[in-house]
């Protein structure tokens, strides 16, 4: 099956629903399998792919952006033939310059430009956002960067860069990519967020829509962040996600997938795949909504949401 395509921002490339990638993706399974997935990806209409450098101090080193760039080749893939979005990281900026960042994914991905860029968390409330702009731009300028966007920014913090941006006449944020699931859907669905997707134009890329496979009934994988201290409700309600997937005829990642898909704002959702058919059963999601209808599979979903006290916060 091919899936439907929307376009990034207001002006940006068309990409599917679905795309693939992110932390421990290509890592965790055999090379050729991951081979045949994303020539599975490609041809059924995937063709945005999160290949950032996701290795922390200390930690062992993570490979899965240089095993994509293997992929590609054995896939005889061209560079025309998908979007390659890669992680800009804020800890250590501006010191840690964006420019060197990108240089250092380039040659670990073997690309010469990345169709998007994603900004880390905003962590601390003096980094410079006009920097950060004015740099961006530069990037974009040079030929290295197509669009960018943010990883978790607050709605206050992206109407800021977007207003810097506007008045510098350069181009400003495209996408968030926000967590968002059936569990933790608070901040994407509040009032905060719907104005930046409306008046500013900003897409919504959902992410952790499995949080971590916690949501699945599985564990032990090293996962993200905790917003709200809800993962713990959320793990005990997977049984029972499980039981409310079976009876519409889906699997809970289905359920899942296609729950992030009823959001007017959202462009694509990231998830990760080990398998050829995780992935083309993930692909069902699409048709999932179509038989449910948005309005009745959000219902359908409604007592699995954990963070409802949750709010967007003021500052970064």
């Amino acid at each position: 099956m091919r899936i439907p395509q929307r376009r990034i921002g207001r002006d940006g490339p068309a990409t599917g629903v679905l795309s693939l990638g992110s932390w421990h993706t290509f890592d965790r399974m055999d090379f050729r399998e991951a081979v045949s997935m994303l020539q599975t990806a490609v041809d059924a209409g995937i063709g945005l792919f999160d290949v950032g450098v996701y290795g922390l101090p200390g930690a062992p080193p993570v490979f899965t952006d240089v095993l994509f760039s293997a992929m590609v080749r054995a896939a005889g893939l061209r560079r025309e033939d998908y979007l390659l979005s890669a992680k800009l990281w804020l800890e250590g900026y501006p010191e840690h310059s964006l420019r060197a960042q990108l240089e250092n994914a380039f040659f670990r991905a073997g690309v010469s430009h990345a169709d998007l860029v994603i900004l880390g968390d905003l962590r601390r409330d003096d980094t410079d956002l006009h920097a950060l702009v004015t740099d961006l731009a530069a990037l974009h300028s040079a030929g290295l960067i197509g669009q960018w966007g943010v990883n978790n920014w607050s709605a206050p913090a992206i109407r800021a860069v977007h207003d810097f941006a506007a008045a510098d006449g350069v181009p400003g944020p495209a996408i968030a990519q926000l967590k968002y699931s059936v569990a933790r859907r608070s901040i994407p669905d509040g009032a905060p967020f719907a104005s930046v997707f409306g008046e500013l134009g900003v897409s919504l890329q959902a992410s952790d829509v499995f949080e971590g496979g916690v949501l699945l009934g599985k564990g032990g994988r090293q996962v993200g962040r905790d917003p709200g201290d809800v993962r713990q409700r959320i793990a005990g309600s997977a049984a029972d996600l499980a039981k409310v997937a079976e009876s519409v005829g889906a699997t809970p990642a289905q359920l899942c997938l296609a729950f992030t898909l009823t959001h007017p704002a959202t462009t694509t959702t990231l998830f990760g795949a080990t398998s050829v058919r995780q992935l083309e059963d993930n692909l069902a999601a699409v048709t999932l909504v179509e038989r449910i209808g948005a309005a009745d599979l959000r219902e359908l979903v409604e007592p699995f949401w954990a963070d409802k006290d949750a709010v967007d916060p003021e500052g970064p």
